[in-house]
């Protein structure tokens, strides 16, 4: 086997015998690396050390990771004008704390039979709100709801968004 010293040093091709007293005799722990390796590849090392090390590095990368939420927000086909303009204020607010905002619009009774009402709202959102927010899908109707999902802008725009804001106006609902 080929044998890796603690500091990181080739100390060359040994028996595994003289591998595990060389171990033994400098009170490390033998650790088989890369048992696909012709030979096999066996580094010493502190065990203990070493999973408490890979231990705190998960548990650094989990701290930095950040998880994004979708967030839902409930309105009416026949809302009110400054209702409107409160909830575009929240909206602004949630996608400031980086979360995603999932804008419903709730059809009860007679107006499953006005979808445009629905639509004429969701466009006004999308319009008012065009160069704060990406729409990551547009509108869909789905069973008595029609919503949109809207995402923060991102801190560096590589990419063109997915589709343009006058695109979405000028497509089809999809009912899924």
């Amino acid at each position: 086997m080929r044998l890796i010293g603690a500091a990181g040093e080739q100390l060359g091709v040994v028996a595994i015998q003289k591998a595990l007293d060389t171990a033994r005799d400098i009170n490390l722990d033998l650790v088989e690396v890369a048992p696909t390796a012709k030979p096999p590849v066996c580094r010493l090392l502190d065990y203990g050390k070493y999973k408490y090390e890979q231990v705190k590095k998960e548990r650094l990368a989990r701290r930095s990771q950040k998880s994004t939420e979708v967030r839902e927000l409930r309105i009416r086909p026949k809302i009110g004008q400054h209702d409107i303009e409160s909830k575009m204020r929240l909206i602004l607010r949630l996608l400031g704390e980086g979360s995603k905002v999932k804008v419903f619009v709730v059809f009860r009774g007679r107006e499953h039979a006005h979808p445009e009402l629905g639509l004429k709202v969701l466009q006004r959102i999308i319009d008012d709100l065009n160069e704060k927010v990406v729409v990551e899908r547009g509108p869909s109707k789905e069973g008595g709801r029609m919503n949109i999902v809207l995402a923060p802008l991102p801190l560096k725009q590589t990419k063109e968004p997915k589709q343009t804001i006058k695109e979405l106006g000028n497509a089809e609902v999809k009912n899924t």
